[in-house]
C-alpha cells in the first residue's frame, strides 16, 4: 500500500529533555514505514525535565498508525500522549462557512443591508427579474446537488454521508475560481422529486452542478433540468471527466503524431462518465470506438440488445460503436487499439494485454483509488499513461474543468453550457501545457496550476459570445432580460 496524506496523523510525544531521543524517534518512524512531514515543539507543555513535540506523519492506513505508535512508544525516553487523525479533524464541523461581505456596526449599516433599504432592491428585482444577477448572490453562486447514490468509489451511501464530498467540491469552486458554491444533498433518489427540488431552488443560484447521481437517472435529470430552468446545469461526473480526458488526449496526440480521426479507442466502464467521454470523443472526430461494460463489448448483436433488455443509453452506444461487432471482455477486444480509456474498477485489464495495442499506445486508466492497470505494470507496453491519482504523472482530474467552466458561464450570464463551450474548455486546459513543457509525463497541467481556471473561463466566455447566449453586457454591467435559450 502507498503512504498517503489521507492517513496523516499528528502524534504528541513527551520526551526526556536531558537525553531527548529525537534522532532515534525519526529513525524508528522511518523503519516503521511512516513518512515524517514535520516535527514541532509544543511551547509550555510537559513537566520538569520534559519536552513535548508533535510529529506529523503520513501512513498507509489505520493499522499502519498502530505500528508507528508502537515504534515511538518503544523508544527509551519517549511517551506517546495522544494522536489526532488529521483528515477527520479537517472535516469536524464541516469545511466551509459563510462570511458577511459588509460590516453591520451602525444603524445606517442595518438600514441599508436590511430594513428599510432592502425593500428598494426587492422592488427593482420584482420589476426586472434579471436584476437578481446584479443585486443578489445569484451571479456568483452554484448549487452542488447530489442524492448520494454514486459517491466516488463508495457507491450509494445516501445524502448525509455524501455531504463531505459536496463540501469539498464547494471548497474547490472557491479556491480555484472564486465561485461561491453550496452543497445541497437531497433525501430522495426519485428523478421526478430531484428535478422538482432543483427547479424550486433555482431562483437562488446562478448554476447547478449535479454530482454523484447514479446512471441512468443522471441523464434524465440533467436533460430535463436543461429544458426547464434558465441557468447552466452541468453534471460534472459526465462532462467534467469528458472535458479533461479530451484535453489530455489532445496533448497526447501531439506527442504520438496520430490524427484523432484515425484513432481506434476502447472504453471500459459505461456509466455516466464513460458515456459522456465517448460522446465528446465522437464529437471531436474519433470514428472507431468499442465500449465494454460488465458483460463485455457492446454491439447490436449482443444478446441483451437483441432481446430488448439493454437500456436506452446502452442501446444508443451499441448502435454508435463497434463497427466490427467484436465480442468478449476488454482483453479480448483490445488488439489493434490506439487508446484505452478506463472508467470502471481496479485490475480490469491485465498489463500484458496492453501489448496487443498499436505502437505508441495511450492508456488513461482513471478508476479511483486503484486504476484498471497500475502505471508501473503498464509501462513496458504503452507510450503515454495517465490515471486519476495524484501520486502518478498525468492526473486526469475534474478540478481542471468545473471551476473554470462555471466561472466562464457565470461571467457570461449564459443560460446553459453548450457542447461547444465544453470543447473550448478542453482546448483551454490543453493549451495550459506549453510546447516546451509537453512530454509523455506531462500531457495535462497540474491541478494547482492557477492559470488553468482563468484560461478555461475566458475560453467559455468567448464561446458564449460567439454563440450569442451571453446575457451579461460588459459595457453596462447589466444582464439582459431577453430569453436567449
Amino acid at each position: 500500500m502507498v503512504v498517503s496524506a489521507q492517513y496523516s496523523v499528528t502524534i504528541r510525544v513527551e520526551l526526556d529533555a536531558r537525553r531527548e531521543p529525537l534522532g532515534k524517534l525519526t529513525a524508528s518512524i522511518a523503519e516503521a514505514g511512516g513518512q515524517l512531514q514535520g516535527v514541532d515543539l509544543v511551547p509550555g507543555a510537559g513537566g520538569e525535565g520534559k519536552r513535548v513535540r508533535e510529529f506529523t506523519i503520513d501512513a498507509q492506513d489505520r493499522e499502519h498508525w498502530e505500528r508507528i505508535l508502537r515504534a515511538i512508544g518503544s523508544t527509551r525516553g519517549a511517551k506517546v500522549l495522544d494522536y489526532v487523525d488529521r483528515t477527520m479533524r479537517m472535516h469536524r464541523g464541516g469545511k466551509i462557512e459563510l462570511h458577511n461581505k459588509y460590516p453591520l456596526k451602525t444603524r445606517d449599516d442595518l438600514s441599508m443591508a436590511y430594513t428599510p433599504g432592502v425593500a428598494r432592491v426587492c422592488e427593482d428585482i420584482h420589476a426586472d427579474r434579471a436584476k437578481a444577477f446584479e443585486y443578489t448572490i445569484k451571479k456568483n453562486t452554484v448549487a452542488v446537488v447530489s442524492d448520494g447514490s454514486a459517491v466516488l468509489g463508495l457507491g450509494n451511501i445516501g445524502p448525509e454521508a455524501a455531504m463531505p464530498v459536496m463540501e469539498g467540491k464547494a471548497m474547490l469552486f472557491k479556491e480555484f475560481a472564486d465561485v461561491d458554491a453550496f452543497p445541497i444533498c437531497l433525501d430522495t433518489q426519485d428523478a421526478e422529486e430531484i428535478v422538482k427540488a432543483v427547479e424550486l431552488i433555482a431562483p437562488t443560484f446562478g448554476g447547478i452542478n449535479l454530482e454523484d447521481i447514479s446512471a441512468p437517472r443522471c441523464f434524465e435529470i440533467e436533460d430535463r433540468l436543461k429544458e426547464s430552468i434558465d441557468i447552466p446545469v452541468f453534471h460534472d461526473d459526465q462532462h467534467g471527466t469528458a472535458v479533461v480526458t479530451l484535453a489530455a488526449l489532445l496533448n497526447a496526440l501531439k506527442i504520438v503524431g496520430k490524427p484523432i480521426e484515425e484513432l481506434r479507442m476502447l472504453v471500459v466502464g459505461l456509466g455516466a462518465a464513460g458515456v459522456a467521454v465517448t460522446k465528446m470523443m465522437l464529437a471531436s472526430g474519433v470514428t472507431h470506438v468499442v465500449g465494454c461494460d460488465r458483460r463485455g463489448a457492446l454491439s447490436t448483436e449482443r444478446e441483451d440488445y437483441q432481446s430488448g433488455e439493454m437500456n436506452g443509453i446502452k442501446r444508443w452506444y451499441a448502435e454508435s460503436s463497434n463497427p466490427g461487432k467484436l465480442s468478449g471482455q476488454p482483453a479480448d477486444v483490445i488488439e489493434g487499439m490506439d487508446l484505452f480509456i478506463g472508467l470502471s474498477g481496479p485490475g480490469i485489464i491485465p498489463a500484458e494485454a496492453l501489448g496487443k495495442m498499436n505502437d505508441d499506445a495511450i492508456v488513461f486508466a482513471m478508476a479511483n483509488p486503484n486504476p484498471e492497470v497500475m502505471p508501473e505494470d503498464a509501462a513496458p507496453h504503452v507510450r503515454i499513461m495517465a490515471t486519476g491519482r495524484s501520486d502518478y504523472p498525468n492526473q486526469i482530474n475534474n478540478v481542471l474543468c468545473f471551476p473554470g467552466i462555471f466561472r466562464g458561464a457565470l461571467d457570461a450570464g449564459a443560460p446553459r453550457i453548450t457542447e461547444e463551450m465544453k470543447l473550448a474548455a478542453a482546448k483551454g486546459i490543453a493549451e495550459a501545457v506549453t510546447d516546451d513543457d509537453l512530454s509523455e509525463d506531462y500531457i495535462i497541467p497540474s491541478v494547482f496550476n492557477r492559470d488553468v481556471a482563468p484560461r478555461v473561463a475566458q475560453a467559455v466566455v468567448e464561446e458564449a459570445k460567439r454563440e450569442g447566449i451571453a446575457r451579461f453586457n460588459e459595457k453596462t454591467g447589466t444582464f439582459s432580460t431577453v430569453d436567449v435559450r
